[in-house]
């Protein structure tokens, strides 16, 4: 397939240097029930990486190479709105889209009105920048959550992951940790339930219908709830398809090459951090990156409606009564 754009996927801000903007206070009483929810996994060894010749090479999806990773935990699904919402009321912050006063829509989402005065992305039109749209409001002004409270959270910022995160006592799985997650314990298979997208004519994850940009044929276009679909081997909902997954790791095609292969942790710095697991807008005709090898990333600013986050903990973190 040819390379498309950077920005195919998720269009950035463009500015790495972005930071947290609030300090995180102490975790109040209802944060340890988010250390709770996790699921514990043992590590071990395991195939990370692909050659599957349907990727895009600037990716580094390659060579396959066997990783280590620690006994960890990490959470059945993508944080959600209902629980992002608890964060934003106990500490106050304030996302980097309210900050920038903008985030980027998919075109197709937007009513007519906003989608004629959206800004258009110049290499990817069907990405506009809409003034007001964030978590709350992710379609924009007039746009709500009310109905969506089980669904990922999305317009957040790699930043606003890590904030979450602190008051959370959780921390953002690294690149390694995720695939060795979202792989449900199946070696080397495309999807984290096997090699066939639609088993036995089985729809198993939320990405585009039809043909992209242009004609969409399913049932529901955006974000699904964060357990839709039956979970991975290891209990794991919508790790590939509904929402870009924010990853610790700095993004380099080729520093895992001949990187650690003991709980590796990317290289050390970076312009944008990993996403994995592809969205509700992936097709195999333009970006086929909801295969579980697949690889992206954005400025640790930057947020889009079709990113998320999922959080991972240590082994030993579990969280008060």
């Amino acid at each position: 397939m040819t390379a498309p754009p950077p920005s195919c996927c998720t269009p950035g801000h463009g500015t790495p240097a972005g930071t947290v903007r609030i300090d995180a206070p102490a975790r109040p009483s209802s944060a340890p029930r988010v250390l709770r929810q996790l699921i514990d996994l043992p590590g071990g060894r395991f195939l990370m990486g692909t050659e599957d010749t349907d990727g895009f090479p600037a990716d580094g999806e390659g060579p396959v190479r066997e990783v280590e990773v620690a006994a960890f935990r990490i959470a059945p699904t993508t944080v959600t709105n209902a629980q992002f919402a608890t964060f934003v009321k106990a500490t106050g912050h304030v996302t980097e889209a309210e900050h920038f006063g903008s985030s980027f829509v998919f075109t197709g989402l937007l009513p007519d009105e906003l989608a004629r005065i959206a800004r258009p992305v110049a290499e990817v039109p069907w990405w506009q920048a809409v003034t007001g749209s964030t978590w709350k409001h992710p379609e924009g002004p007039g746009s709500t959550i009310g109905s969506r409270q089980n669904h990922p959270v999305v317009h957040v910022s790699w930043n606003d992951a890590q904030a979450y995160c602190a008051w959370s006592g959780t921390r953002l799985p690294t690149e390694a940790e995720w695939e060795y997650a979202a792989r449900g314990g199946l070696e080397q298979r495309r999807y984290p339930w096997g090699d066939e997208l639609a088993p036995d004519a089985r729809r198993m994850l939320n990405i585009w219908q039809g043909v992209f940009p242009t004609a969409y044929t399913g049932a529901h276009l955006g974000t699904v709830p964060v357990k839709s679909y039956r979970p991975n081997g290891y209990g794991l909902h919508n790790t590939v398809g509904n929402v870009w997954e924010w990853c610790s790791d700095w993004f380099s095609a080729d520093f895992h090459r001949s990187g650690p292969r003991s709980d590796p942790t990317g290289p050390p710095t970076g312009s944008a951090r990993v996403m994995r697991g592809g969205s509700y807008l992936c097709h195999d005709s333009y970006c086929n990156r909801y295969r579980v090898a697949a690889r992206s990333s954005n400025t640790p600013d930057s947020s889009t409606s079709n990113t998320g986050f999922r959080v991972a903990a240590r082994n030993a973190d579990r969280g008060g009564a």
